[in-house]
C-alpha cells in the first residue's frame, strides 16, 4: 500500500513538473500581441500523452503481478501441469501487456503524429 501511495505521489510530482516546464519551453520574446494557441495545444497533447501511458501502465501492473502469483501458486499445487499453466500464463500476460502497448502507441501518435494539429494550424 505504501508503494502504491508513493508511486501516486511521485506521478503527481512529475505531472506538476511537466506543467511547470511546458510553459517555459515555449517562451518567446513578446514583440506585440502573442498567440499562445500553438503552445497551449502542444502542452495539452503532452499532458494527455503522459496521462494515457500512465493510466495504461497503472492498469496493467497489478494484473500482471496477480497473474504471476496465481500461476506460481498453481504450479506449487500441481507441478505436473507446469507446461499448461506456464503457457496459459504467458498468453494471458501477452494479452494484458497489449493494453499497455496500445496506450504507448496512442501516446506516441498524440505526441509525434497528431492528426488534429493540421486542422488547428492549417
Amino acid at each position: 500500500m505504501r508503494k502504491a501511495i508513493a508511486s501516486v505521489i511521485y506521478s503527481g510530482f512529475g505531472f506538476c513538473l511537466s506543467l511547470l516546464f511546458v510553459s517555459s519551453a515555449f517562451a518567446q520574446e513578446a514583440t506585440g500581441p502573442v498567440d499562445y494557441t500553438h503552445a497551449f495545444i502542444v502542452g495539452i497533447c503532452i499532458i494527455s500523452a503522459g496521462l494515457v501511458i500512465s493510466v495504461g501502465a497503472f492498469a496493467v501492473g497489478p494484473v500482471m503481478g496477480k497473474t504471476t502469483g496465481e500461476a506460481a501458486t498453481a504450479i506449487s499445487r500441481n507441478p505436473e501441469a507446469h507446461g499448461k499453466i506456464l503457457l496459459a500464463m504467458v498468453v494471458g500476460m501477452a494479452m494484458t501487456e497489449s493494453i499497455c502497448i496500445y496506450a504507448l502507441v496512442i501516446s506516441l501518435i498524440t505526441l509525434y503524429a497528431n492528426p488534429l494539429l493540421k486542422y488547428i494550424f492549417g
